[in-house]
């Protein structure tokens, strides 16, 4: 064989070894660079989102430690826990020797993410506010972990679906929507949380997106006054979430029969299930939309 096709023939093995160990850079939804000498082998999530997008990514064999409730994949419920969201045992994290921490900050407080930032080892921050961030996490994590190719199939495959998801809906009739996080106390999320842009991706209004706060206590009386004319929320047990809107029958929701309860792992988790969540959202606010013509 010729040396030129023999070049050839061994250019595809080549470049899988030098990506293995090329450096990597990539920018998180901090807004900061994050720079790996090399694509990480041993990567610690500290958010069920995040270990949904790394599983995503490819790179769920690669996460040596997670955080209470990364429940999914199933595999994700064998990896070792390094406490929850807000609490983390730094000992354990050490111990792990990671070569990356991907944070939320919403999470994780401040306090927490200062102190993994003084460990000294690289941290991503991922906080998408968009749907169409979601699937560029996904990418970015691919990266981190030199799981590109599986990562970008991925990536490809969600803003597929959110496509089809804002052409089917796009022009329709909005719904003015209370969003209930949880009934006791009385909370919601506001327009710059990623749940109102799946809502508005549908024709969905958040009737408290003009709060300040990302996740907001309101009053029974601050909703009844909105009137909104549906309700979502993710309680699972029937005696709280909307149900508890049966007691007020002039309230919009409740006279046209909105009272919608939906899977909070699959809109409260900015990970690819989300897009599922999306397309939830969407098929409630439609029956929504035909219980007008009743």
């Amino acid at each position: 064989m010729k040396k030129p096709a023999l070049l050839f023939t061994l250019l595809p093995a080549l470049l899988a070894v030098f990506s293995a160990h090329a450096a990597v850079s990539v920018r998180d939804d901090d807004g900061k660079m994050v720079t790996l000498a090399k694509p990480a082998e041993r990567v610690i999530s500290m958010s069920p989102h995040v270990t949904e997008l790394l599983f995503a990514a490819g790179a769920g064999g690669k996460i040596v430690g997670a955080v209470d409730y990364s429940d999914y994949p199933e595999a994700a419920k064998a990896i070792p826990r390094v406490g929850s969201n807000r609490e983390v045992d730094l000992e354990r994290v050490l111990a792990l020797k990671p070569d990356l921490i991907v944070v939320w900050r919403h999470g994780s407080s401040e306090r927490q993410v200062e102190l993994l930032r003084k460990l000294g080892i690289p941290l991503f921050h991922s906080e998408p506010t968009r749907l169409d961030r979601i699937p560029d996490n996904v990418i970015a994590m691919g990266k981190l972990a030199g799981t590109e190719p599986v990562a970008e199939s991925a990536a490809a495959d969600l803003r597929k679906r959110l496509a089809a998801v804002r052409a089917k809906y796009a022009g329709r009739p909005p719904v003015r929507v209370f969003y209930q996080v949880w009934d006791k106390p009385l909370y919601t999320l506001n327009g710059a949380h990623i749940v109102s842009d799946a809502l508005r991706l549908c024709g969905g209004e958040n009737i408290f997106a003009s709060q300040k706060t990302t996740a907001p206590v309101v009053s029974v009386e601050a909703v009844l006054k909105e009137d909104p004319e549906a309700v979502f929320s993710t309680a699972e047990k029937e005696q709280g979430g909307a149900a508890m809107w049966k007691q007020y029958p002039n309230m919009l929701a409740t006279k046209n029969d909105n009272l919608f309860t939906i899977d909070g792992h699959l809109v409260n988790r900015a990970g690819p299930r989300m897009v599922q969540g999306a397309e939830t959202l969407c098929e409630k606010l439609e029956i929504a939309r035909q219980h007008r013509k009743r």
